[in-house]
């Protein structure tokens, strides 16, 4: 199927009974030399990349709903490289260097928005923090920009400056940082994974790893049993729950995380906006519905849906930076199940079990992540080596002490 506006014209006056499949539907075959487990935008990214980059072309994802049905579907689109630490630094430049290229290259438009992120600092502690943040994003090779209290007035006017409990000092702007439309990009790499080879197997659930020896040799599932020389868990917020098939006890705590869309508004917002005084970001959709979300539940669920009173919570945030929202009627929220690791960073790293690979624990960083983790995951499936870039990921950190603590808040998991 070739997409172009004619087209788009034609099938909507003749009732959209033209368009082709996006992908295959095809039965799983008996084996593969490698699986990956999870149909997100991570699970995706990786089949791709793994065929696109290192040749291998008879893989299946397996994913036990529909493609794209868990967090790739149910996040606020953010995209963005400003990080401090390296390890991490490093791995969401190179994030977002993909993401600039990432339509080109799947021939897809997954409605990439550099707007522009600010972060909102309101005391002279966190503009040094960010004073900070920003030169080591602009030694990363990102960039960086520091506004004042009148730089941030000229940017968001709208914004509530006269408060004396939560002043606003200034904010750091993030040019190149901006959103993406979530669908889209699990539906690029899905028709650009399945146009390389990709078996793209849906209500496919695994139910079982085969392990002979030490050495994975499949898995079972709903569908069948499916062999495989190579598997990778690829999950998210069930990540605990499909290692423990291969005997493995996870660091990783399963959290919720909600987020809200109000009903459609004219453009005001053109820039994400975090809030530093409390977990708030918000952006306006290309529809015009705010998009916007706060602090996790804070307690361990498989649930995806919250509860109220944190609710309550993130409209109170969003009451106090911009007050002019409480008039936007709120149409629907969603829960996200967060795979949180103890340092709030992420784990690209082979198991104790040869041929079995893991991806995980990317608590609330997940979107903005999936070019990259897909890249450093194939590479490491296809290798047996870490990407330079995601080397610091590694699943002995835990063990040897050498955490990636991004925001300093200790070995809690849902406090990242």
């Amino acid at each position: 199927m070739r997409y172009s506006g004619l087209k788009v014209i034609w099938e909507g006056l003749t009732g959209n009974t033209g368009w082709a499949p996006a992908w295959r539907d095809p039965a799983p075959k008996a084996e593969y030399d490698a699986i990956i487990i999870g149909g997100g935008g991570h699970g995706l990214s990786t089949a791709y990349y793994l065929a696109k980059n290192h040749g291998m072309t008879n893989i299946a994802v397996l994913e036990k709903g529909y493609i794209g049905s868990g967090n790739i579907g149910r996040n606020t689109t953010i995209v963005r490289a400003n990080y401090f630490l390296p390890g991490n630094s490093e791995f969401y430049s190179h994030s977002l260097k993909l993401w600039e290229g990432l339509e080109a290259d799947l021939n897809y438009n997954v409605m990439h928005s550099q707007r522009g992120l600010i972060n909102l600092f309101h005391s002279d502690g966190q503009r040094d923090a960010f004073v900070r943040r920003g030169n080591a994003m602009i030694n990363q090779g990102d960039d960086a920009i520091l506004l004042d209290r009148d730089g941030v007035r000229e940017q968001l006017p709208y914004l509530d400056f006269e408060q004396t409990r939560f002043p606003i000092y200034g904010g750091l702007l993030h040019p190149r940082g901006g959103s993406a439309r979530h669908d889209a990009v699990a539906w690029g790499y899905a028709r650009g994974a399945d146009k390389r080879g990709v078996d793209l197997i849906q209500n496919c659930e695994v139910t079982g790893i085969d392990i002979e020896n030490g050495v994975v040799r499949g898995v079972q599932t709903t569908r069948g049993a499916i062999r495989a020389k190579k598997v990778g868990i690829i999950v998210a917020g069930r990540s605990s729950q499909v290692a423990a098939m291969a005997g493995m006890r996870l660091p990783i705590e399963s959290h919720v995380l909600q987020a809200f869309v109000t009903e459609g508004l004219k453009p005001v917002i053109n820039h994400v906006i975090s809030f530093g005084m409390g977990h708030f970001y918000i952006s306006q959709s290309d529809k015009g519905g705010l998009v916007f979300g706060g602090d996790l539940d804070f307690y361990a669920s498989y649930a995806s849906r919250g509860n109220l009173p944190m609710v309550e919570h993130v409209m109170e945030a969003g009451m106090t930076l911009m007050p002019m929202i409480g008039r936007a009627k709120v149409l629907r929220s969603w829960g996200g199940i967060m795979d949180m690791s103890p340092d709030g960073s992420p784990i690209i790293d082979k198991t104790h079990v040869d041929g079995l690979f893991l991806d995980c624990g990317w608590n609330y960083g997940g979107f903005k992540a999936v070019p990259a983790s897909g890249w450093c995951m194939a590479h490491l499936m296809a290798t047996g080596e870490s990407h330079e870039v995601a080397r610091k990921f590694r699943l002995n950190r835990f063990a040897t002490g050498h955490l990636l603590d991004e925001e300093g808040t200790g070995s809690q998991h849902n406090l990242h």
